[in-house]
């Protein structure tokens, strides 16, 4: 698979599965433009870009993605720049757990704001200048926990849930213009979002585990670069499961 001429957009592009898919996609010739709220930390990001493919081409942009006018915004100044977006990954997200009956109402707020709403507002900006150029690949990150639940994490397992509900309604809106949509549900993947887990539960997930490992951030980054290929042309609506054989 190789990228070369075409322009990947994602959000969360600061660390973690965000970062490991920047650099997938820089790996393969293609331009990355990377959204996310610290400049310092997507600088390093594109610093792996230019690790991982000499003379990557990349564009850091300092947005909210919670906010719409930002996330307009940013689009606008990726196809400005390069002149068209052919891939783009809802990538950005948070995690707080709460136990419904003690769960504040802020706690549904911020999970669907970040998780949800900035996915939402991604696609429907990017959806613009691919309807267009009538061809792109959309994949959103949900998570394992949207298809089995998890006690404990009502309001991000309905944000996450929600994901799915977004990318197949989008792949039905949007496929006539050969754009496609598909979601990913990671597992366990060490992160900094995962590393304050306690040791109990992270040993409950792994027993859970066919492979008995969790998994790395290149684990997910592999199978979004496959999504947005060729390889993947008559894929679209579906949600591939990235978690070592948890869920089956």
């Amino acid at each position: 698979m190789t990228f070369g001429g075409k322009v990947a957009l994602i959000t969360g592009a600061s660390r973690g599965i965000g970062r490991a898919i920047a650099t997938e996609f820089a790996s393969k010739g293609a331009d990355v433009v990377l959204i996310g709220r610290d400049r310092t930390a997507l600088e390093e990001t594109a610093n792996a870009c230019s690790d991982a493919q000499a003379n990557a081409n990349t564009h850091v942009i300092v947005a909210d993605v919670t906010e719409e006018a930002a996330v307009e915004a940013a689009v606008t100044q990726a196809v400005e720049r390069f002149g068209h977006v052919d891939f783009a990954i809802a990538n950005a997200g948070q995690s707080i757990d709460a136990l419904l009956v003690r769960m504040k109402l802020s706690v549904l707020d911020q999970m669907l704001s970040a998780n949800l709403k900035s996915a939402f507002f991604l696609c429907a900006a990017v959806a613009k200048p691919m309807l267009r150029q009538r061809s792109g690949s959309i994949v959103l990150l949900s998570s394992v926990v949207a298809l089995t639940g998890n006690p404990g994490q009502a309001a991000y397992v309905a944000s996450k849930a929600g994901i799915i509900g977004l990318a197949k309604t989008l792949a039905k809106e949007l496929g006539s213009r050969n754009i496609r949509v598909n979601a990913v549900a990671p597992g366990l993947i060490e992160t900094a979002m995962t590393e304050h887990i306690p040791d109990a539960a992270r040993e409950h997930l792994l027993k859970q585990t066919a492979l008995g490992r969790p998994g790395k951030p290149e684990d997910v980054s592999g199978v979004v670069s496959f999504l947005c290929s060729d390889a993947a042309g008559y894929m679209t609506g579906q949600t591939l499961v990235i978690d070592g054989g948890v869920w089956m």
